[in-house]
Protein backbone atom coordinates (compact mmCIF):
# COMPACT_ATOMS: atom_id res chain seq x y z
CA UNK A 1 0.00 0.00 0.00
CA UNK A 2 1.23 3.35 -1.09
CA UNK A 3 1.75 6.05 1.93
CA UNK A 4 -0.40 8.34 -0.33
CA UNK A 5 -3.16 5.89 -0.13
CA UNK A 6 -2.94 6.30 4.56
CA UNK A 7 -3.27 10.09 4.47
CA UNK A 8 -6.11 12.45 3.45
CA UNK A 9 -5.51 14.64 0.61
CA UNK A 10 -6.05 17.55 3.29
CA UNK A 11 -3.50 16.32 5.43
CA UNK A 12 0.25 17.82 5.38
CA UNK A 13 3.25 16.45 7.10
CA UNK A 14 3.57 18.34 10.41
CA UNK A 15 6.56 21.01 10.36
CA UNK A 16 9.23 19.85 13.36
CA UNK A 17 8.88 23.67 14.07
CA UNK A 18 5.44 23.82 14.72
CA UNK A 19 5.89 20.39 16.69
CA UNK A 20 8.35 22.22 18.90
CA UNK A 21 6.14 25.58 18.99
CA UNK A 22 3.17 22.91 20.18
CA UNK A 23 5.11 21.43 22.98
CA UNK A 24 6.46 24.75 24.12
CA UNK A 25 3.04 26.05 24.64
CA UNK A 26 1.90 22.37 25.96
CA UNK A 27 4.73 23.40 28.81
CA UNK A 28 3.85 26.82 29.06
CA UNK A 29 0.06 25.46 30.23
CA UNK A 30 1.40 23.09 32.99
CA UNK A 31 3.84 25.48 34.08
CA UNK A 32 0.67 28.04 33.98
CA UNK A 33 -1.20 25.47 35.88
CA UNK A 34 0.87 24.47 38.46
CA UNK A 35 1.60 27.80 40.08
CA UNK A 36 -1.76 28.05 40.89
CA UNK A 37 -2.45 29.34 44.32
CA UNK A 38 0.81 31.05 44.24
CA UNK A 39 1.40 34.89 44.24
CA UNK A 40 1.44 36.19 40.51
CA UNK A 41 2.94 39.28 39.11
CA UNK A 42 0.64 41.41 37.24
CA UNK A 43 1.12 44.94 35.48
CA UNK A 44 3.21 45.83 38.27
CA UNK A 45 1.48 44.45 41.32
CA UNK A 46 1.96 41.09 43.16
CA UNK A 47 -1.86 39.19 43.60
CA UNK A 48 -2.26 36.82 45.99
CA UNK A 49 -5.55 34.74 47.27
CA UNK A 50 -8.33 34.60 44.88
CA UNK A 51 -7.15 37.28 42.59
CA UNK A 52 -3.97 35.53 41.50
CA UNK A 53 -5.74 32.31 41.46
CA UNK A 54 -8.71 33.58 39.40
CA UNK A 55 -5.79 35.18 36.92
CA UNK A 56 -3.55 31.99 36.93
CA UNK A 57 -6.83 30.00 35.61
CA UNK A 58 -7.30 32.87 33.10
CA UNK A 59 -3.97 32.98 31.90
CA UNK A 60 -4.04 28.50 31.86
CA UNK A 61 -7.06 28.63 29.76
CA UNK A 62 -5.43 30.69 27.37
CA UNK A 63 -2.58 28.59 27.05
CA UNK A 64 -4.41 25.97 26.65
CA UNK A 65 -6.10 27.83 23.75
CA UNK A 66 -2.97 28.32 22.12
CA UNK A 67 -2.10 25.24 22.76
CA UNK A 68 -4.82 23.63 21.06
CA UNK A 69 -5.04 26.08 18.23
CA UNK A 70 -1.44 25.76 17.69
CA UNK A 71 -2.41 21.84 17.35
CA UNK A 72 -5.28 22.61 14.97
CA UNK A 73 -3.12 25.23 12.65
CA UNK A 74 -5.47 27.56 13.35
CA UNK A 75 -4.83 30.84 11.84
CA UNK A 76 -6.59 32.87 14.31
CA UNK A 77 -4.37 31.18 17.38
CA UNK A 78 -1.78 32.89 15.00
CA UNK A 79 -2.83 36.58 16.12
CA UNK A 80 -3.05 35.09 19.19
CA UNK A 81 0.19 33.78 19.74
CA UNK A 82 1.71 37.05 18.62
CA UNK A 83 -0.77 39.21 20.81
CA UNK A 84 -0.25 36.78 23.84
CA UNK A 85 3.74 36.98 23.38
CA UNK A 86 3.57 40.55 23.28
CA UNK A 87 1.30 41.19 26.25
CA UNK A 88 3.94 38.65 28.28
CA UNK A 89 6.85 41.00 27.32
CA UNK A 90 5.28 44.27 27.81
CA UNK A 91 3.92 42.66 31.58
CA UNK A 92 7.19 42.03 32.18
CA UNK A 93 8.74 45.19 31.47
CA UNK A 94 6.01 47.02 33.85
CA UNK A 95 7.00 44.11 35.99
CA UNK A 96 10.67 45.19 36.52
CA UNK A 97 9.90 48.68 36.78
CA UNK A 98 7.08 48.59 39.00
CA UNK A 99 7.71 45.67 41.63
CA UNK A 100 10.47 46.47 43.94
CA UNK A 101 12.98 43.77 45.07
CA UNK A 102 11.89 44.60 48.82
CA UNK A 103 8.44 43.69 48.06
CA UNK A 104 9.64 40.36 46.37
CA UNK A 105 11.71 39.95 49.22
CA UNK A 106 8.70 40.53 51.51
CA UNK A 107 6.39 38.02 49.91
CA UNK A 108 8.97 35.57 49.19
CA UNK A 109 10.72 35.55 52.52
CA UNK A 110 14.30 35.35 51.21
CA UNK A 111 16.64 37.61 49.92
CA UNK A 112 16.33 38.38 46.25
CA UNK A 113 19.24 39.57 44.11
CA UNK A 114 18.22 42.60 42.21
CA UNK A 115 20.97 41.93 39.09
CA UNK A 116 20.09 38.28 38.79
CA UNK A 117 16.37 39.19 39.07
CA UNK A 118 16.67 41.97 36.10
CA UNK A 119 19.05 39.77 33.69
CA UNK A 120 16.13 36.47 34.37
CA UNK A 121 13.17 38.79 33.05
CA UNK A 122 15.05 40.59 30.50
CA UNK A 123 16.18 36.91 28.73
CA UNK A 124 12.78 35.60 29.48
CA UNK A 125 11.73 38.83 27.51
CA UNK A 126 14.21 38.36 24.54
CA UNK A 127 13.33 34.82 24.55
CA UNK A 128 9.64 35.75 23.84
CA UNK A 129 10.68 38.02 21.62
CA UNK A 130 12.19 35.67 19.28
CA UNK A 131 9.84 32.97 19.68
CA UNK A 132 7.61 35.75 18.39
CA UNK A 133 9.78 36.54 15.45
CA UNK A 134 9.62 33.01 14.47
CA UNK A 135 6.01 32.26 14.95
CA UNK A 136 5.52 36.02 12.58
CA UNK A 137 7.91 34.26 9.69
CA UNK A 138 5.95 30.67 10.16
CA UNK A 139 2.52 32.08 9.50
CA UNK A 140 2.13 29.70 6.29
CA UNK A 141 2.16 26.71 9.13
CA UNK A 142 -1.58 27.91 9.90
CA UNK A 143 -3.95 26.77 7.56
CA UNK A 144 -6.66 26.27 9.36
CA UNK A 145 -9.83 29.27 8.64
CA UNK A 146 -12.42 27.77 10.83
CA UNK A 147 -13.09 30.20 13.83
CA UNK A 148 -13.46 27.55 16.58
CA UNK A 149 -11.38 24.60 17.98
CA UNK A 150 -14.35 21.64 17.46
Amino acid sequence: MDNSDMTDEHDERRPLGLVLLTGLYLFFFVVTATTYGSPFPFLGKIYMGTTAKALIFVDSLICLYLFLGIMKRQIITWYLLIGYNLFEVINTIVNLNFITPAELERIIGEPVDQEALMVNNIASALAIILLTQYIYRHRHYFTNKHKYLF
